[in-house]
């Protein structure tokens, strides 16, 4: 198969450049190995090889002393090996020595050396638009927060196009298949994930139909800021044969899911306000590709345009995989701001050097919806105290469709497919 070069590439060669292991985290699927594999000289894979799993065990140095960069891939399997690396790194090794890859994060965690000064950490999600090159991706996020804007041609997106890039995802191994295939690989993608992914983080046996039950409320409430006792009361309405006794059962199923990289939390931005109004700080729950959503509850193209609310979320959410992708290449961060008065943004992009923007999800680009979106991104502008926080970069609505422009409010209107790092 094809490498698809992504923007990984570059995060991946820049670290090995100053540190001496560098561990890349994501979810099963998202391409660590095959990125890692552009730069590693050595392998050892330590999901297919139980040889490697043996060595690990009983002489490490014949797997770690060869040539650099070797990657240890899942190296989570053999997780005595994170301070045989530290050691090694300790022990003078140059930059750029070890590779680690892994879909889960081990059940001692909390007990390792945390790595701090040897390790440098990375994180690989699922393909952006711009990286399955979706459009023709005029505006850049870093030319956003340094105030740039300009007006771009409509990149020919149609909605029910947007419809299929949700449902298809941007897992690099589904970029040959038809839609119809590539659905199909996510549902049976859901199923592994309840029947025996969720096993792997920590050995704990659990039940299936609970685990899709959970993961089944999770795809209904994408892109909100959801609790573990919603999640709870959907599973007791909508699920007659699962019975989940307590909350804090809901909340380790999600916890467990994070640490397989399956499940994100968007943080609320947190600024100074000119007035008393009061923020919310419950994170936005997402999964870590839209399309997990819509194979956990069966979703297709045609039953997205139908149902355009949930599709619009759905959107926001695929926005912001890209958004964050962008962000992380670029060490900034994606909050969200949500106040007492029920007034949201749904995207608070902050640079690496303070500078931030605000932008607003549309999936529609009537003059109606767009005229909405600007009216609450000026209100919000207007509330932040900027003498601590400075202004904003930029305040943008990202349509699905139509062109690119700045309006006579300075807000900026982008569409998707303009949109790159």
């Amino acid at each position: 198969m094809r490498y698809i070069k992504r923007l990984a590439d570059q995060e991946l060669q820049r670290r090995l450049a100053y540190s001496g292991a560098v561990v890349i985290e994501g979810a099963k699927a998202t391409g660590k190995t095959a990125t890692a594999l552009q730069c590693a000289k050595t392998v050892h894979r330590f999901d297919t090889d139980p040889n490697a799993r043996t060595l690990a065990a009983v002489a490490p140095d014949i797997l770690l002393k060869q040539t650099p960069p070797v990657l240890l891939d899942e190296w989570q399997l053999a997780p005595e090996l994170w301070n045989h690396v530290r050691q090694t790194v300790d022990e003078g090794s140059s930059p750029g020595h070890f590779i680690l890859t892994g879909s889960a994060r081990p059940a001692d965690d909390l007990t390792r050396h945390s790595g701090a000064g040897r390790f440098s950490r990375m994180r690989i999600r699922t393909l952006t638009g711009f990286e399955r090159s979706i459009g023709q991706h005029q505006v850049s996020l870093a030319a956003l927060l340094r105030g740039e804007t300009s007006a771009v041609r409509d990149p020919g997106l149609t909605v029910p196009d947007l419809a299929e890039l949700v449902c298809r995802g941007g897992f690099p191994g589904h970029a040959s298949l038809t839609t119809a295939q590539a659905m199909s690989a996510l549902r049976d993608y859901v199923g592994e994930i309840s029947r025996t992914d969720i096993r792997e983080v920590d050995g704990v046996a659990r039940d299936p139909l609970r685990v899709a039950a959970v993961l089944t409320a999770l795809a209904r409430h994408v892109g909100t800021a959801v609790r573990p006792t919603t999640l709870l009361a959907d599973v007791a309405a909508r699920f007659s044969g699962v019975r989940i006794a307590r909350v804090e059962t809901v909340s380790e199923y999600l916890a467990v899911l994070e640490r397989l990289w399956i499940l994100e939390y968007q943080p609320a931005f947190a600024p100074h306000l000119r007035s008393s109004t009061r923020l919310r700080s419950t994170p936005v729950v997402h999964l870590v590709d839209p399309a997990l959503a819509t194979a956990a509850l069966g979703a297709t193209p045609e039953s997205l345009l139908r149902d355009l609310n949930f599709f619009g979320l759905l959107f926001e959410s695929m926005v912001l995989r890209d958004l964050r992708v962008f962000t992380h290449h670029q060490l900034s961060e994606v909050q969200h701001y949500r106040d007492e008065t029920g007034l949201e943004v749904d995207a608070i992009v902050i640079g690496a050097d303070g500078a931030w923007c605000a932008i607003e999800i549309k999936l529609g680009a009537s003059p109606g919806v767009v005229d909405a979106a600007a009216e609450s991104l000026l209100k919000f502008a207007a509330r932040i105290d900027t003498t601590r926080m400075g202004t904003p970069a930029a305040l943008a609505v990202l349509t699905g469709t139509g062109p690119g422009f700045v309006r006579k409010d300075g807000v900026v209107q982008i569409p998707y497919g303009a949109l790159g790092p």
